[in-house]
C-alpha cells in the first residue's frame, strides 16, 4: 500500500481542474465588447483599468484563446470574443430579468451614446431620448453632436446618425429616412438685395453654409454644387451657425428645412430650382442592438424620424 501512494498522489499532479469563464468576466468583456475601451467599460462598471485588464486576461485563459484585438481607437471582438459575448449577453438577461417595475415590466436602465449632426441631435435625437427617458427613468441618453462620417470602431459609441449611406465594417447600417436642404434668406436682406431670379443669378449673393475644408461629409460637400459661383460669407462647422448667420443678413443660406421653416423671418428662395434630398443612416454594432436600452432608444428615433417626416422634407 504504501508504494501504490505516491503514484496515485502523481497521477492527480498530472489532472488540470477545468476552468470554466467567470460570469463577472463575461460582463466585463461585454462592456468593453460594447464600448471599445477599457477606460470606458471601467467608468461604466464602477472598476479601475488594471481590474479591467486582469478580468480580461483570465477570461481569456479560461476560454484558451485572445478574446480581444487591439486595433486603431481601441478594441473589437476576436471570433472567439463574439462567442463569448453570446454568453455574456445571456448572463446579462438573466440578471435583469431578476428586476421589474411596480407593474411587473421588464426594467431597462444603462447609458446610450449617440453621435449625430447638430440638427438632428437637437429636433430628432433629443425628443426620442426625452420619450425613452419618460418610459424608462434609469435610461440614460448622452448625446455628441458632431457632423462627420461614420466611425469604422465606434469606440465609446452606442448609435452613430451619419448623412449618406455609410460604408461600415462589422456594424449594421439602418436607413431612416430623408431631409431636404434649401436656400433661405432673411426678410431684411432680401428688401435690401433682392431676390435671385435663378440659379444663374445666385452668383450675385454669398453663401452661408459649412466651412469647405473642414467637411468631412461627401453627400453635405456635393450640396453646394449647383452654385459653385456663389462666394463663401459666414461658414462653421455648426448648422445653428449657419442659421443664426442667414438671420442675421450674412447671406443666402443652404439650410436643412426643418430647421429654417421653425423661423418666421425667413424666406426659401427658388424653392423649384433648388431642394437638396439627402438621407439620415443610423449605425450601431449587432451587439449594441441587441441591448434592449439600445432598442429602446433606435426604435424612439425611428418613430420620432417618421412622425416628422413632412418637416424634414420641408412640406409645409
Amino acid at each position: 500500500m504504501a508504494k501504490t501512494a505516491p503514484c496515485i498522489c502523481k497521477n492527480a499532479d498530472m489532472v488540470s481542474p477545468v476552468r470554466r469563464p467567470s460570469a463577472d468576466d463575461l460582463l466585463v468583456l461585454l462592456s468593453v465588447g460594447r464600448t471599445g475601451k477599457y477606460t470606458a467599460a471601467a467608468d461604466e462598471l464602477g472598476l479601475n483599468h488594471t481590474t479591467i485588464s486582469r478580468r480580461i486576461a483570465a477570461l481569456e485563459a479560461a476560454m484558451g484563446g485572445r478574446v480581444l484585438a487591439r486595433v486603431a481607437g481601441g478594441w473589437e471582438l476576436t471570433e472567439l470574443g463574439r462567442e463569448a459575448l453570446a454568453a455574456a449577453e445571456a448572463v446579462e438577461s438573466a440578471v435583469r430579468s431578476l428586476t421589474s417595475d411596480a407593474a411587473g415590466h421588464r426594467t431597462l436602465e444603462g447609458v446610450v451614446r449617440i453621435s449625430a449632426t447638430a440638427g438632428f441631435s437637437a429636433y430628432i435625437a433629443a425628443p426620442a431620448a426625452a420619450a425613452v427617458q419618460r418610459e424608462h427613468p434609469k435610461v440614460a441618453v448622452e448625446i455628441v453632436a458632431a457632423t462627420r462620417r461614420a466611425t469604422q470602431q465606434r469606440s465609446g459609441l452606442d448609435i452613430e446618425v451619419v448623412v449618406g449611406e455609410p460604408k461600415v465594417h462589422r456594424a449594421e447600417a439602418l436607413r431612416l429616412g430623408d431631409y431636404c436642404l434649401g436656400l433661405y434668406a432673411s426678410q431684411s436682406y432680401l428688401a435690401e438685395h433682392g431676390s435671385p431670379t435663378d440659379v444663374a443669378d445666385l452668383q450675385r449673393f454669398p453663401l452661408v453654409y459649412f466651412i469647405d475644408s473642414m467637411l468631412q461629409v461627401d453627400d453635405l460637400d456635393l450640396a453646394a454644387s449647383f452654385a459653385p459661383a456663389m462666394r463663401e460669407s459666414v461658414t462653421s462647422t455648426n448648422v445653428f451657425v449657419h442659421v443664426e448667420a442667414t438671420r442675421a443678413s450674412a447671406g443666402i443660406g443652404l439650410l436643412p428645412c426643418f430647421m429654417a421653416d421653425r423661423h418666421n423671418d425667413l424666406v426659401r428662395v427658388l424653392p423649384a430650382e433648388v431642394s437638396i434630398r439627402l438621407t439620415y443612416w443610423l449605425v450601431t454594432r449587432a451587439e449594441t442592438l441587441r441591448r434592449p436600452e439600445v432598442a429602446a432608444v433606435v426604435g424612439a428615433i425611428r418613430d420620432r424620424v417618421a412622425d416628422q417626416q413632412d418637416v424634414l422634407l420641408g412640406r409645409h
